[in-house]
């Protein structure tokens, strides 16, 4: 039994994995580097005041960084059901990894759990926490496109290449964020 929910466990965080890679890390180690300029008088800032565009020009990442920063913003004022769940799941996936480890290495000292039991409860710890951390960003995701039309309506960004570019940072850095940081701390 243990062999297979190791098995199940590394193939869902195989997905998650590549899934974080291809969706957010490819596009932002590819695309996040690149120089954009806004207009600041049609750029807008979060109201947590910790607005990281102060120029006119900066990185695609930065730019869709602070996008990505200014719709959970507005998701949480519009739905803040919705958001409060997605931060519970993230919360989720900070927290059971590391007692996952914790709860393997009692079981192993007092001797109720074989090796191959603690590494299969950690990795399916993960991956339920990553598992989860995936269907919990669909309406992260439409938050972004919600402020991506905004954005896009203000024209904030003249260059509408430049302004796609920054959209799909903003949605890297949502899948780059779904994971656990457990998974983070393996794969940057």
């Amino acid at each position: 039994m243990p062999r297979l929910l190791l098995l199940l466990s590394l193939v869902s965080l195989a997905v998650a994995f590549a899934a974080r890679w291809w969706f957010g890390l490819r596009i932002l180690a590819t695309e996040g580097e690149q120089l954009c300029k806004c207009d600041l008088a049609t750029w807008f800032p979060g109201k947590s005041g910790e607005a990281v565009v102060h120029r006119a020009d900066g990185t695609a990442d930065s730019f869709g960084r602070q996008l990505r920063m200014k719709a959970m913003e507005e998701w949480a004022d519009e739905q803040p059901k919705a958001a409060a769940s997605r931060e519970n799941s993230r919360r989720f996936g900070q927290a059971v990894p590391p007692l996952s480890i914790i709860i393997a290495v009692f079981a192993l000292i007092v001797a109720k759990v074989p090796f191959l039991g603690a590494v299969a409860i950690i990795v399916a710890a993960t991956s339920l926490a990553a598992v989860l951390g995936v269907l919990t960003l669909t309406p992260e995701l439409q938050a972004i496109h919600r402020a991506a039309k905004k954005a896009r309506a203000v024209k904030a960004f003249p260059d509408r290449d430049q302004e796609t570019i920054i959209i799909r940072c903003a949605l890297a850095h949502a899948w780059k964020e779904a994971f656990p940081p457990i998974l983070k701390l393996i794969q940057k």
